[in-house]
């Protein structure tokens, strides 16, 4: 594919520097979205909260596509009130200001691609669940829902617009696995409550590989699971763990110390989520790491 000019918001993030790694390493332009003064060609200041359309415009003036990764981390700090905004902000203002800029080009992208989680399917338990699926109930289903309906604005400009609901990303440098990696790595590793609940994990990897394959894709457009093809319970993720590190993995975290310590996340962590990537399966996507032994290798 000839090179294009792309733009991304949480260029800085996990996933956010991996995809701009991959882009540029095949000879795309990338315009990084900053919230502080822009540091040359290639970056563009923005105020997600402030909504500040015509500037944010004027800077995806030329861009193919736009990737919104933004938000505060789910996982970075305890579910305070404050905190719960902020995550809310982080990506419903964030969504809603990219969004209106989209529109409000002569000439849109061809694509935005939005992020999103399977977390707005909540708590599915042994179900098994596809991008049919309704959403659950809580905060984070309510908060994905207000995230996906933020990107209005785009789609009523009859820009394609993709929701990239990601799972859990193996990956060693951040997000729930990098956590995971040094504690196993010290023989510290272990179940978290009985660990009978499922985790939707996807490698690094094959997220960018995936929202690559969105960008590319004319046809596709909506929500995709971006998830490996079979999830596993977190019992059998532990065990994978301490087979791949060679390393014994003895100890489990009670349901109730979890929640004492992570208040409201506890919840999540401890909730079940059987998800299912159906729809980019069918629609060709390949993954170079379904397996998580492979995922874990990968990482």
């Amino acid at each position: 594919m000839e090179p294009m000019r792309i733009a991304v918001a949480g260029a800085s993030g996990l996933i956010g520097s991996a995809l701009v790694r991959s882009l540029t390493a095949d000879g795309h332009e990338v315009v990084r979205l900053v919230r502080r003064p822009a540091a040359g060609p290639h970056e563009v200041c923005w105020d997600p909260e402030g909504r500040a359309v015509a500037k944010t415009a004027a800077g995806l003036t030329g861009c193919a596509a736009v990737v919104n990764l933004a938000g505060a981390g789910i996982g970075d700090r305890r579910w305070t009130p404050s905190y719960k905004r902020q995550l809310r902000d982080s990506r419903v203002l964030g969504t809603t200001a990219l969004a209106e800029a989209v529109a409000a080009l002569p000439e849109p992208p061809r694509v935005f691609v939005n992020g999103s989680a399977i977390g707005i399917y909540g708590d599915t338990g042994d179900r098994v669940v596809d991008e049919e699926a309704p959403p659950g109930d809580g905060f984070l289903p309510s908060l994905c829902v207000e995230w996906e309906e933020a990107a209005a604005p785009a789609q009523e400009a009859g820009v394609r617009t993709v929701f990239a609901r990601t799972g859990l990303v193996v990956a060693r440098g951040g997000g729930a696995w990098g956590r995971l990696f040094p504690l196993f790595r010290a023989g510290l590793g272990g179940r978290l409550g009985d660990g009978r609940q499922y985790w939707s994990y996807i490698a690094l990897h094959d997220e960018v590989a995936a929202i690559r394959y969105l960008i590319d894709h004319d046809t596709l457009s909506g929500p995709f699971n971006l998830t490996a093809p079979e999830p596993l319970t977190n019992r059998e993720i532990t065990a994978a763990m301490a087979r791949v590190l060679r390393r014994p993995a003895p100890f489990a975290v009670p349901a109730p110390v979890l929640r004492a310590a992570l208040g409201e996340l506890a919840g999540d962590v401890l909730g079940s989520q059987r998800v299912v990537p159906r729809r980019l399966s069918a629609s060709g996507f390949r993954f170079a790491f379904a397996g998580i032994d492979d995922a874990i290798r990968a990482a």
